[in-house]
Protein backbone atom coordinates (compact mmCIF):
# COMPACT_ATOMS: atom_id res chain seq x y z
CA UNK A 1 0.00 0.00 0.00
CA UNK A 2 1.76 3.24 -1.31
CA UNK A 3 0.12 6.36 0.74
CA UNK A 4 0.97 10.03 -1.77
CA UNK A 5 0.84 12.13 1.31
CA UNK A 6 1.14 15.10 -1.48
CA UNK A 7 -2.12 13.88 -2.93
CA UNK A 8 -3.92 14.15 0.31
CA UNK A 9 -2.97 17.09 0.65
CA UNK A 10 -4.05 18.38 -2.84
CA UNK A 11 -7.46 16.48 -2.42
CA UNK A 12 -7.71 17.81 0.98
CA UNK A 13 -7.20 21.54 -0.25
CA UNK A 14 -9.56 21.22 -3.37
CA UNK A 15 -12.64 20.16 -0.73
CA UNK A 16 -11.53 22.39 1.72
CA UNK A 17 -14.84 22.51 3.71
CA UNK A 18 -15.51 18.48 3.65
CA UNK A 19 -11.69 18.23 4.38
CA UNK A 20 -11.56 20.70 7.79
CA UNK A 21 -15.35 19.24 8.49
CA UNK A 22 -14.01 15.67 8.51
CA UNK A 23 -10.36 16.41 10.25
CA UNK A 24 -12.80 18.43 13.10
CA UNK A 25 -15.10 15.30 13.60
CA UNK A 26 -12.31 12.87 14.22
CA UNK A 27 -10.56 15.30 16.80
CA UNK A 28 -13.66 15.82 18.25
CA UNK A 29 -14.73 11.99 18.46
CA UNK A 30 -10.94 11.22 19.77
CA UNK A 31 -11.33 14.13 22.07
CA UNK A 32 -14.29 12.78 24.07
CA UNK A 33 -12.71 9.11 23.84
CA UNK A 34 -9.71 10.36 25.61
CA UNK A 35 -11.60 12.38 28.11
CA UNK A 36 -13.88 9.58 29.18
CA UNK A 37 -10.61 7.36 29.04
CA UNK A 38 -8.77 9.80 31.54
CA UNK A 39 -11.52 9.82 33.95
CA UNK A 40 -11.83 6.14 33.82
CA UNK A 41 -8.09 5.00 34.55
CA UNK A 42 -7.67 8.07 36.72
CA UNK A 43 -7.90 5.55 39.74
CA UNK A 44 -6.01 2.75 37.84
CA UNK A 45 -3.05 4.94 35.74
CA UNK A 46 0.34 4.29 38.56
CA UNK A 47 2.02 7.66 39.94
CA UNK A 48 3.53 8.72 42.55
CA UNK A 49 3.33 8.15 45.50
CA UNK A 50 1.34 5.89 44.18
CA UNK A 51 3.56 4.40 41.29
CA UNK A 52 3.22 0.65 42.49
CA UNK A 53 -0.62 0.30 42.23
CA UNK A 54 0.27 -2.54 39.66
CA UNK A 55 1.34 -4.17 43.14
CA UNK A 56 -0.96 -3.02 45.12
CA UNK A 57 -3.92 -5.26 47.10
CA UNK A 58 -6.52 -3.10 49.02
CA UNK A 59 -8.56 -4.12 52.03
CA UNK A 60 -10.44 -0.35 52.15
CA UNK A 61 -13.34 -2.07 53.79
CA UNK A 62 -13.99 -5.17 56.22
CA UNK A 63 -17.07 -6.73 56.97
CA UNK A 64 -18.86 -8.85 59.68
CA UNK A 65 -21.89 -10.41 60.18
CA UNK A 66 -23.96 -12.07 63.47
CA UNK A 67 -22.55 -16.16 63.74
CA UNK A 68 -26.05 -16.72 64.86
CA UNK A 69 -28.20 -14.94 62.00
CA UNK A 70 -26.06 -14.57 59.14
CA UNK A 71 -28.17 -11.42 58.39
CA UNK A 72 -27.13 -8.33 59.98
CA UNK A 73 -23.37 -7.21 59.99
CA UNK A 74 -21.13 -4.09 59.82
CA UNK A 75 -19.56 -2.34 57.01
CA UNK A 76 -16.33 -0.28 57.82
CA UNK A 77 -13.00 0.58 58.59
CA UNK A 78 -11.43 -2.34 60.68
CA UNK A 79 -9.23 -1.38 64.09
CA UNK A 80 -5.98 -1.28 64.60
CA UNK A 81 -5.80 -4.50 66.62
CA UNK A 82 -7.94 -6.27 63.59
CA UNK A 83 -5.25 -5.19 61.36
CA UNK A 84 -2.01 -6.68 63.55
CA UNK A 85 -3.86 -10.00 63.71
CA UNK A 86 -5.32 -10.45 59.86
CA UNK A 87 -2.24 -8.53 58.40
CA UNK A 88 0.76 -8.28 60.88
CA UNK A 89 1.63 -12.77 60.43
CA UNK A 90 1.42 -12.50 56.32
CA UNK A 91 4.77 -13.74 54.79
CA UNK A 92 3.73 -13.29 50.86
CA UNK A 93 3.82 -9.35 50.63
CA UNK A 94 6.93 -7.04 50.41
CA UNK A 95 5.07 -4.41 52.80
CA UNK A 96 1.62 -4.53 54.99
CA UNK A 97 0.50 -0.88 55.93
CA UNK A 98 -1.92 0.60 57.99
CA UNK A 99 -3.52 4.13 57.90
CA UNK A 100 -6.80 5.93 58.02
CA UNK A 101 -7.74 6.44 54.16
CA UNK A 102 -10.04 9.37 55.05
CA UNK A 103 -8.11 12.44 56.70
CA UNK A 104 -9.55 14.51 59.29
CA UNK A 105 -9.45 18.17 59.16
CA UNK A 106 -7.81 20.17 62.11
CA UNK A 107 -6.13 23.03 62.92
CA UNK A 108 -2.50 23.71 62.23
CA UNK A 109 -0.49 25.90 63.84
CA UNK A 110 2.99 27.21 65.10
CA UNK A 111 2.61 28.30 68.32
CA UNK A 112 1.20 31.62 68.69
CA UNK A 113 1.15 31.71 65.16
CA UNK A 114 -1.39 32.07 62.50
CA UNK A 115 -3.78 29.05 62.00
CA UNK A 116 -4.14 26.65 58.99
CA UNK A 117 -6.86 24.74 58.16
CA UNK A 118 -5.61 21.17 57.10
CA UNK A 119 -6.39 17.60 56.69
CA UNK A 120 -4.21 15.09 58.75
CA UNK A 121 -3.88 10.77 58.18
CA UNK A 122 -2.56 8.53 60.47
CA UNK A 123 -0.47 6.23 59.08
CA UNK A 124 1.75 3.13 60.64
CA UNK A 125 5.57 3.24 59.69
CA UNK A 126 5.07 0.87 56.36
CA UNK A 127 3.38 3.69 54.99
CA UNK A 128 6.34 5.09 53.89
CA UNK A 129 7.18 1.49 51.94
CA UNK A 130 4.29 0.90 50.32
CA UNK A 131 4.08 4.67 49.04
CA UNK A 132 6.59 6.20 47.33
CA UNK A 133 6.33 9.82 48.86
CA UNK A 134 9.51 12.10 47.70
CA UNK A 135 11.26 13.65 50.89
CA UNK A 136 12.23 17.24 50.18
CA UNK A 137 13.42 17.53 54.36
CA UNK A 138 14.05 14.91 56.78
CA UNK A 139 12.65 11.39 57.12
CA UNK A 140 9.50 9.80 58.19
CA UNK A 141 8.56 8.50 61.69
CA UNK A 142 10.18 4.74 61.49
CA UNK A 143 8.73 1.62 63.57
CA UNK A 144 10.13 2.27 66.82
CA UNK A 145 8.78 5.57 66.70
CA UNK A 146 5.76 4.96 65.47
CA UNK A 147 5.11 1.88 68.03
CA UNK A 148 6.06 4.25 70.81
CA UNK A 149 2.95 6.68 69.63
CA UNK A 150 5.25 9.44 69.45
CA UNK A 151 3.90 13.05 68.50
CA UNK A 152 5.99 13.31 65.42
CA UNK A 153 4.60 14.88 62.20
CA UNK A 154 5.44 14.57 58.52
CA UNK A 155 4.28 17.76 56.36
CA UNK A 156 3.72 18.70 52.96
CA UNK A 157 5.69 21.57 51.21
CA UNK A 158 2.56 23.53 50.88
CA UNK A 159 1.89 22.95 54.31
CA UNK A 160 5.26 24.23 55.94
CA UNK A 161 5.01 27.07 53.17
CA UNK A 162 1.77 28.23 54.94
CA UNK A 163 2.80 27.42 58.50
CA UNK A 164 6.10 27.89 58.57
CA UNK A 165 6.95 30.32 55.73
CA UNK A 166 9.77 27.54 54.51
CA UNK A 167 10.38 24.14 54.01
CA UNK A 168 13.22 24.31 56.23
CA UNK A 169 11.11 23.42 59.49
CA UNK A 170 12.46 19.90 60.45
CA UNK A 171 12.64 19.67 64.19
CA UNK A 172 10.01 22.36 64.92
CA UNK A 173 6.96 22.29 66.87
CA UNK A 174 3.78 22.27 65.63
CA UNK A 175 0.39 22.71 66.99
CA UNK A 176 -1.87 19.81 65.38
CA UNK A 177 -5.89 20.59 66.93
CA UNK A 178 -3.49 22.59 69.93
CA UNK A 179 -1.35 18.91 70.52
CA UNK A 180 2.17 19.55 70.17
CA UNK A 181 3.71 17.52 67.22
CA UNK A 182 7.67 18.12 66.38
CA UNK A 183 8.25 17.75 62.82
CA UNK A 184 10.29 14.99 61.31
CA UNK A 185 9.80 15.25 57.90
CA UNK A 186 8.62 17.44 54.83
CA UNK A 187 7.28 15.48 51.14
CA UNK A 188 5.69 16.94 48.14
CA UNK A 189 2.20 17.83 47.65
CA UNK A 190 0.07 15.30 46.31
CA UNK A 191 -3.31 16.26 44.47
CA UNK A 192 -6.51 15.68 46.70
CA UNK A 193 -8.08 13.35 43.75
CA UNK A 194 -5.38 10.58 45.38
CA UNK A 195 -8.03 9.60 48.37
CA UNK A 196 -5.14 6.77 50.17
CA UNK A 197 -2.15 9.35 49.77
CA UNK A 198 -3.20 13.09 50.26
CA UNK A 199 -3.29 15.12 53.30
CA UNK A 200 -1.57 17.50 54.50
CA UNK A 201 -0.01 16.49 57.81
CA UNK A 202 0.59 12.86 58.77
CA UNK A 203 1.09 11.26 61.90
CA UNK A 204 1.41 7.95 63.60
CA UNK A 205 -1.39 5.78 64.04
CA UNK A 206 -0.68 5.07 67.99
CA UNK A 207 -0.22 9.10 68.82
CA UNK A 208 -4.06 9.31 69.43
CA UNK A 209 -6.51 7.37 71.03
CA UNK A 210 -8.00 4.13 69.34
CA UNK A 211 -11.21 3.96 67.80
CA UNK A 212 -13.07 0.94 68.14
CA UNK A 213 -16.30 -0.61 68.22
CA UNK A 214 -18.35 -3.75 67.23
CA UNK A 215 -16.36 -5.79 70.29
CA UNK A 216 -12.90 -3.65 69.14
CA UNK A 217 -13.25 -5.35 65.60
CA UNK A 218 -14.38 -2.15 63.73
CA UNK A 219 -12.69 1.13 63.78
CA UNK A 220 -10.79 3.58 61.49
CA UNK A 221 -7.85 1.75 59.48
CA UNK A 222 -7.84 0.91 56.35
CA UNK A 223 -4.46 -1.57 54.61
CA UNK A 224 -2.68 -1.79 51.36
CA UNK A 225 -0.60 -4.10 50.64
CA UNK A 226 2.40 -4.15 48.09
CA UNK A 227 3.25 -7.71 47.01
CA UNK A 228 6.92 -8.57 44.98
CA UNK A 229 4.99 -9.12 42.25
CA UNK A 230 1.45 -9.02 41.27
CA UNK A 231 1.73 -13.44 40.29
CA UNK A 232 1.93 -13.43 44.33
CA UNK A 233 -1.87 -11.54 44.45
CA UNK A 234 -3.61 -15.53 44.63
CA UNK A 235 -0.86 -16.65 47.22
CA UNK A 236 -1.62 -13.22 49.59
CA UNK A 237 -5.39 -13.77 49.05
CA UNK A 238 -4.81 -17.52 50.18
CA UNK A 239 -2.57 -16.41 53.33
CA UNK A 240 -4.92 -14.06 54.34
CA UNK A 241 -8.66 -16.43 54.05
CA UNK A 242 -6.39 -18.51 56.90
CA UNK A 243 -5.74 -15.88 58.42
CA UNK A 244 -9.49 -14.58 58.24
CA UNK A 245 -10.46 -18.42 59.45
CA UNK A 246 -7.74 -18.18 62.53
CA UNK A 247 -9.12 -14.28 63.55
CA UNK A 248 -13.08 -16.17 63.19
CA UNK A 249 -11.56 -18.62 65.89
CA UNK A 250 -10.20 -16.37 68.38
CA UNK A 251 -13.09 -13.67 67.56
CA UNK A 252 -16.50 -16.15 68.16
CA UNK A 253 -17.25 -15.18 71.69
CA UNK A 254 -18.02 -11.92 70.26
CA UNK A 255 -21.06 -13.37 68.39
CA UNK A 256 -19.52 -11.63 65.40
CA UNK A 257 -17.67 -13.19 62.12
CA UNK A 258 -15.28 -11.59 59.33
CA UNK A 259 -16.34 -11.63 55.78
CA UNK A 260 -13.65 -11.45 53.23
CA UNK A 261 -16.20 -10.80 50.21
CA UNK A 262 -13.42 -11.43 47.75
CA UNK A 263 -11.06 -9.11 49.73
CA UNK A 264 -8.61 -7.92 49.64
CA UNK A 265 -8.55 -6.15 45.59
CA UNK A 266 -6.06 -5.18 43.23
CA UNK A 267 -6.03 -1.55 41.82
CA UNK A 268 -8.55 -2.37 39.09
CA UNK A 269 -11.04 -4.45 41.10
CA UNK A 270 -11.09 -1.46 43.63
CA UNK A 271 -11.56 1.12 41.51
CA UNK A 272 -15.01 -0.43 40.39
CA UNK A 273 -16.47 -0.55 44.19
CA UNK A 274 -19.29 0.81 44.51
CA UNK A 275 -20.26 -0.61 48.08
CA UNK A 276 -18.54 -1.56 51.28
CA UNK A 277 -21.15 -4.70 51.82
CA UNK A 278 -21.13 -6.40 48.10
CA UNK A 279 -18.25 -7.35 45.80
CA UNK A 280 -17.32 -5.60 42.91
CA UNK A 281 -18.60 -7.03 39.36
CA UNK A 282 -14.97 -6.50 36.56
CA UNK A 283 -16.62 -8.27 33.70
CA UNK A 284 -19.92 -5.98 34.27
CA UNK A 285 -17.92 -2.92 34.89
CA UNK A 286 -15.53 -3.31 31.81
CA UNK A 287 -18.21 -4.42 29.28
CA UNK A 288 -19.73 -1.11 30.64
CA UNK A 289 -17.16 1.00 29.27
CA UNK A 290 -16.38 -1.27 26.06
CA UNK A 291 -20.31 -0.08 25.35
CA UNK A 292 -19.30 3.53 26.09
CA UNK A 293 -16.53 3.38 23.54
CA UNK A 294 -18.10 1.70 21.24
CA UNK A 295 -21.07 4.51 20.87
CA UNK A 296 -18.37 7.19 20.59
CA UNK A 297 -16.49 5.27 18.20
CA UNK A 298 -19.64 4.18 15.56
CA UNK A 299 -21.98 7.67 16.33
CA UNK A 300 -18.94 9.66 14.98
CA UNK A 301 -18.34 7.01 12.62
CA UNK A 302 -21.72 7.21 10.78
CA UNK A 303 -21.53 11.06 10.52
CA UNK A 304 -17.62 10.79 9.08
CA UNK A 305 -18.41 7.93 6.86
CA UNK A 306 -20.87 10.60 4.74
CA UNK A 307 -17.68 12.96 4.73
CA UNK A 308 -15.50 10.70 3.07
CA UNK A 309 -18.12 9.53 0.66
CA UNK A 310 -18.61 13.45 -0.38
CA UNK A 311 -14.82 13.31 -0.68
CA UNK A 312 -14.30 10.85 -3.21
CA UNK A 313 -17.46 11.73 -5.60
CA UNK A 314 -14.69 14.12 -6.48
CA UNK A 315 -12.16 11.84 -7.28
CA UNK A 316 -14.18 9.34 -9.35
CA UNK A 317 -12.48 9.76 -12.44
CA UNK A 318 -8.94 9.78 -10.95
CA UNK A 319 -9.95 6.20 -9.64
CA UNK A 320 -11.35 5.45 -13.35
CA UNK A 321 -7.96 6.39 -13.90
CA UNK A 322 -6.04 4.18 -11.90
CA UNK A 323 -7.56 1.32 -12.55
CA UNK A 324 -7.37 1.78 -16.43
CA UNK A 325 -3.83 1.88 -16.40
CA UNK A 326 -3.98 -1.26 -14.07
CA UNK A 327 -4.71 -0.58 -10.37
CA UNK A 328 -6.53 -3.55 -8.79
CA UNK A 329 -9.32 -3.06 -6.81
CA UNK A 330 -7.83 -4.37 -3.81
CA UNK A 331 -4.87 -1.42 -4.13
CA UNK A 332 -7.42 1.41 -4.80
CA UNK A 333 -9.21 0.11 -1.45
CA UNK A 334 -6.13 0.19 0.22
CA UNK A 335 -4.78 3.25 -1.08
CA UNK A 336 -8.18 5.06 0.51
CA UNK A 337 -7.92 3.60 3.51
CA UNK A 338 -4.51 4.25 4.21
CA UNK A 339 -5.08 8.15 2.67
CA UNK A 340 -7.87 7.88 5.22
CA UNK A 341 -5.68 6.87 8.08
CA UNK A 342 -3.56 9.46 7.87
CA UNK A 343 -5.85 11.80 7.88
CA UNK A 344 -7.72 10.11 10.89
CA UNK A 345 -4.33 10.04 12.75
CA UNK A 346 -3.36 13.60 12.15
CA UNK A 347 -6.71 14.88 13.22
CA UNK A 348 -6.65 12.22 16.16
CA UNK A 349 -3.31 13.72 17.52
CA UNK A 350 -4.99 17.35 17.54
CA UNK A 351 -7.68 15.34 19.28
CA UNK A 352 -4.87 13.77 21.80
CA UNK A 353 -3.72 17.28 21.87
CA UNK A 354 -6.97 19.02 22.89
CA UNK A 355 -7.75 16.20 25.82
CA UNK A 356 -4.82 16.58 27.31
CA UNK A 357 -4.89 20.61 27.30
CA UNK A 358 -8.57 20.41 28.69
CA UNK A 359 -7.86 17.73 31.51
CA UNK A 360 -4.56 19.92 32.62
CA UNK A 361 -6.97 23.03 32.73
CA UNK A 362 -10.43 22.14 33.86
CA UNK A 363 -9.19 18.87 36.14
CA UNK A 364 -10.97 20.57 39.30
CA UNK A 365 -14.28 19.88 37.45
CA UNK A 366 -13.53 16.86 35.32
CA UNK A 367 -11.60 14.82 38.01
CA UNK A 368 -13.47 15.72 41.46
CA UNK A 369 -10.67 17.91 42.87
CA UNK A 370 -11.69 18.81 46.27
CA UNK A 371 -10.19 21.95 47.85
CA UNK A 372 -8.98 21.27 51.39
CA UNK A 373 -8.56 23.83 54.34
CA UNK A 374 -6.27 26.86 53.71
CA UNK A 375 -3.09 25.00 52.69
CA UNK A 376 -2.61 25.53 47.96
CA UNK A 377 -3.56 21.98 46.45
CA UNK A 378 -1.13 20.79 43.63
CA UNK A 379 -3.05 19.58 40.09
CA UNK A 380 -2.67 16.35 38.86
CA UNK A 381 1.16 15.05 37.35
CA UNK A 382 1.18 15.45 33.52
CA UNK A 383 1.79 11.54 33.53
CA UNK A 384 -1.05 10.32 35.00
CA UNK A 385 -3.51 11.71 32.37
CA UNK A 386 -1.31 10.37 29.52
CA UNK A 387 1.09 7.66 29.07
CA UNK A 388 1.84 5.42 27.08
CA UNK A 389 -1.30 3.36 27.37
CA UNK A 390 -3.04 6.58 26.23
CA UNK A 391 -1.34 7.25 23.02
CA UNK A 392 -1.59 3.07 21.91
CA UNK A 393 -5.82 3.65 23.03
CA UNK A 394 -5.54 7.11 20.62
CA UNK A 395 -3.63 5.05 17.76
CA UNK A 396 -6.48 2.29 18.05
CA UNK A 397 -9.33 4.77 18.12
CA UNK A 398 -7.62 6.49 14.88
CA UNK A 399 -7.49 3.31 13.51
CA UNK A 400 -11.01 1.40 14.53
CA UNK A 401 -12.42 4.73 13.50
CA UNK A 402 -10.98 5.11 9.80
CA UNK A 403 -12.02 1.46 9.08
CA UNK A 404 -15.58 2.47 10.45
CA UNK A 405 -15.63 5.19 8.35
CA UNK A 406 -13.83 4.46 5.40
CA UNK A 407 -14.30 0.85 4.65
CA UNK A 408 -17.61 0.72 2.84
CA UNK A 409 -16.60 4.14 1.34
CA UNK A 410 -13.49 2.53 -0.22
CA UNK A 411 -15.11 -0.65 -1.03
CA UNK A 412 -18.25 0.99 -3.45
CA UNK A 413 -15.13 3.17 -4.80
CA UNK A 414 -12.85 0.16 -5.67
CA UNK A 415 -15.48 -1.61 -7.40
CA UNK A 416 -16.80 1.27 -9.56
CA UNK A 417 -17.22 0.20 -13.55
CA UNK A 418 -13.91 2.02 -15.34
CA UNK A 419 -15.85 3.06 -17.74
CA UNK A 420 -18.62 5.38 -15.90
CA UNK A 421 -15.74 6.36 -13.96
CA UNK A 422 -13.90 7.99 -15.93
CA UNK A 423 -16.65 9.54 -17.47
CA UNK A 424 -17.92 10.82 -13.64
CA UNK A 425 -21.07 8.52 -13.41
CA UNK A 426 -21.40 6.85 -10.02
CA UNK A 427 -22.56 2.91 -11.24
Amino acid sequence: MKINIKSILINLRHQPVVSVVSIIGTALAIFLIMIVVMISDIGITPYAPESNRDRFLHHTWTSIVQIEKKQFGSNGPMSYETFKSLFSPLTTPEAVTAYKQVYTEAILQEREGTPAEVGYKKVDDAYWKVFDYTFVAGRPFDKAEADAGMPLAVITANTARAVFGSTDVVGREVLLNYAPYRVVGVVKDVPSQSARTFAHVFVPILSENKNEWNSGIMGDISVTILARDRGDFDKIREEFNRRVESVNKEIASTGWEIQTLGRPYDQELESYVKSSFTEPDKATARRRNLIIYAILLLVPAINLSSMTESRLRGRIAEIGVRRAFGCTRFETMMTILGENLVVTVVAGAIGLLLSVVFAYFAQDYIFSMRTVGSVPGVGLPLVSMLNWMTFFRAFVFCFILNLLSTGIPAWRASRMNIVNAISGLRK
